[in-house]
């Protein structure tokens, strides 16, 4: 049917994945139940694995399974194993390492001074250079994970100081981090010096939290207080909340996929509500890409908040042309082709009354591989509609990203490989259009990209990569699998 991509691809790989969320909160007497609530919170940023590790003034308690937060951490049994009054907490989706229980953070590890935790939301784009020099030094690594090079840099480092212990392993590292660490007397919090990765400090009841993005603060009722500035290391002990800034103070430039696809409408990513902010990128397509319509549709639920923009802005009726089935595990069987074939109908049914004779334009919020665009169109067309005109409310991914969210490479990309035209022949669209760059910036707030320092992190459409990928320029082998010790996982 088409050349690109085979018949058999996983409609579930047409998306963007991020790696992780992190939480951690400090001196709470409920602070693993706490932490349970804000990693459900951060659900949509993993759904693979979840871990948290709490410290009760004597021991470490570590509870790691596979599978979503509520599969584990709603069991009571579980919360009151995991006692202490300070937790970090971690919900993962991989981009490194293979999904075993191994792998799933927090990592904990007995160093000099103590136990030490950590979770770690990014990729180091030197991780597996690091920890090929560390594994000839004669480190034993545990996982496959390039965090875990993070806990061996602390271990190695000859400073006194715990503090300075982390920031000497922070300044050799490369790429994308956010960071959650807990020892037995700190909880510590750290952004790259980018701030690429999100980072948020909020306060519950005088108690410090330290968390991906604002709605796992709103979940439980804590208070906003501000982002962790890129660049910064947040250290909070009994002392109170301590600012460490080791790094040439630079411009921030924060990950603009967090206010396209990753972070939750209802959370605030650098001053800037998501949902605000997507209505933007909505409006701005429209004044862009305007086509003669009668319904603006949404993809759900990703092209949602676009497509309110999109309608506001154009004047053209939003309905809901397509509904989404919310109930649909991963695990669903998919026996035959012609059941596999049925996939996208399992997540996404056409709503015939809205579609029926109709010139729609459907609105998403990126496109990838395009597999799934392609299943939606033709269930458009099914459903009556005259004309489907696809709108896109960011540019053309057209690299792949190397800080935590699992893109595929080029030859997957759509946009890599086809022209416009040939995109909308593949996709079986009417019309196609994307908003550009300079209308994301506007949307942003922004007046114009500044291509000497860009504001955002944006290589997936303009391939100008923020930091050095030492890995990627073939300076490091990739790490043996652990595949003998997976099973004993």
């Amino acid at each position: 049917m088409h050349d690109m991509i085979g018949r058999d691809e996983d409609l579930d790989g047409d998306t963007l994945r991020e790696e992780c969320g992190v939480f951690g909160i400090f001196g709470h007497p409920d602070a693993a139940a706490i932490t349970a609530l804000g990693l459900h919170a951060l659900q949509h940023r993993g759904q693979e694995a979840a871990g948290i590790v709490t410290f009760d003034g004597q021991r470490f308690h570590s509870e790691r399974r596979l599978g979503l937060v509520g599969d584990t951490f709603s069991d009571p049994a579980v919360i009151a194993q995991l006692a202490g009054d300070s937790a970090i907490g971690h919900v993962r989706y991989s981009t490194t390492g293979e999904t075993i229980l191994r792998n799933v953070q927090p990592l904990f590890a007995e160093i000099d001074g103590g136990g030490f935790a950590i979770g770690h939301n990014g990729n180091l784009t030197n991780g597996l250079t690091l920890r090929h020099q560390l594994v000839k030094d004669g480190a034993i690594c545990q996982s496959t994970t390039d965090t875990e090079v993070m806990l061996h840099l602390v271990a190695r480092s000859k400073r006194n100081r715990f503090i300075d212990r982390f920031v000497e392993g922070l300044r050799q590292l490369e790429g994308a981090y956010a960071f959650v660490g807990l020892t037995n007397k700190k909880l510590i919090g750290a952004r790259d010096p980018n701030g690429i990765r999100p980072l948020v400090l909020g306060m519950l009841d005088g108690h410090p939290i330290l968390t991906s993005e604002t709605c796992a603060l709103d979940i439980i009722g804590a208070r906003y207080v501000r982002d962790v500035e890129n660049g910064e290391v947040i250290v909070v002990s009994e002392e109170g909340v301590e600012s460490v800034k080791p790094f040439p103070p630079m411009p921030p430039r924060p990950c603009i996929f967090e206010f396209i696809y990753f972070a939750r409408p209802d959370s605030v990513v650098g001053g800037k509500s998501v949902y605000q902010v997507r209505k933007a990128f909505g409006r701005e397509l429209a004044r862009e890409t305007a086509v003669e319509a009668d319904v603006v549709v949404p993809v759900p639920d990703s092209g949602v908040p676009a497509a309110i923009g999109y309608a506001q802005h154009s004047g053209v009726p939003y309905e809901l042309g397509i509904i989404r089935n919310h109930y649909v595990g991963r695990t669903f069987i998919q026996p035959t082709q012609t059941i596999r074939e049925m996939g996208v109908r399992l997540k996404h049914s056409a709503n015939r009354a809205v579609v029926n004779g109709k010139r729609i334009v459907l609105v998403d919020d990126s496109l990838v591989r395009g597999t799934t665009s392609v299943k939606i169109v033709q269930m458009m067309r099914d459903a009556g509609a005259r004309e489907v005109h696809f709108r896109i409310a960011s540019p053309p991914i057209t690299h792949p990203d190397y800080y935590g969210i699992d893109t595929p490479e080029r030859d997957k990309l759509l946009a890599a490989n086809h022209d416009l035209d040939g995109m909308r022949h593949y996709i079986g669209a009417d019309t196609l259009a994307f908003l550009s760059v300079d209308g994301l910036y506007r949307a942003m707030g922004v007046e114009q990209r500044d291509p000497s320092r860009p504001q955002f992190t944006d290589h997936c459409f303009t391939g100008e990569y923020p930091t050095a990928l030492t890995d990627r320029n073939g300076e490091a082998p990739p790490p043996r699998q652990l595949s003998l010790l997976a099973e004993a996982s």
